[in-house]
């Protein structure tokens, strides 16, 4: 606010002069990693970027009371590895996580009764510290091929008697 001439001031309480700046140079993006294009980058561990993933982690969790586990495993371990698959579907859908995104992701994953024995014998190593260990998420996201993706809950629970079908088993 202005100060009016007729009010003594100190030389201290004087608007002093700002210090100028000079004009920056030219930016460059040359950093290491750095994202260029417009687009976030795809490939393996990579993981999947969505809205609200941590609506989708509370959804996750809620599946998780109806889950069966073998001998050996660990809920945390179920919520984590099915929580990164159902992220990865909603996110390829382009829309956040909802509770069919977890259900098709236990169902696939065969942690509801009448999951085949070959299916809970598979994943029993795969899920093993997943709830620990980043890495080990999204190697159980990642074996889920785009295809499976685009199911429903319904539709992998009548394909779960091939499951091998449903899975990038070559990785």
């Amino acid at each position: 606010m202005a100060q009016p001439d007729y009010v003594p001031i100190v030389s201290t309480d004087r608007v002093r002069p700002s210090s100028r700046l000079r004009t920056a140079l030219r930016w460059e993006q040359d950093r290491p990693a750095e994202i260029v294009t417009l687009r976030p980058p795809v490939g393996p561990r990579l993981g999947s970027t969505g809205p609200d993933l941590g609506f989708g982690l509370k959804l996750a969790k809620d599946v998780a009371a109806r889950a069966v586990l073998s001998p050996g495993e660990h809920l945390e371990d179920a919520v984590s590895g099915c929580f990164a698959c159902g992220a990865r579907r909603a996110s390829s859908l382009h829309r956040a996580p909802v509770i069919y995104d977890m259900e098709w992701s236990y169902t696939l994953w065969g942690f509801f009764p009448g999951a085949p024995e070959g299916l809970v014998a598979y994943r029993a190593p795969l899920f093993a510290g997943a709830a620990h260990e980043y890495s080990r998420q999204r190697a159980i996201a990642d074996l889920v091929p785009e295809a499976a993706l685009r199911l429903s809950p319904a539709q992998v629970a009548s394909q779960l008697g091939d499951w091998r079908r449903l899975f990038n088993l070559t990785q």
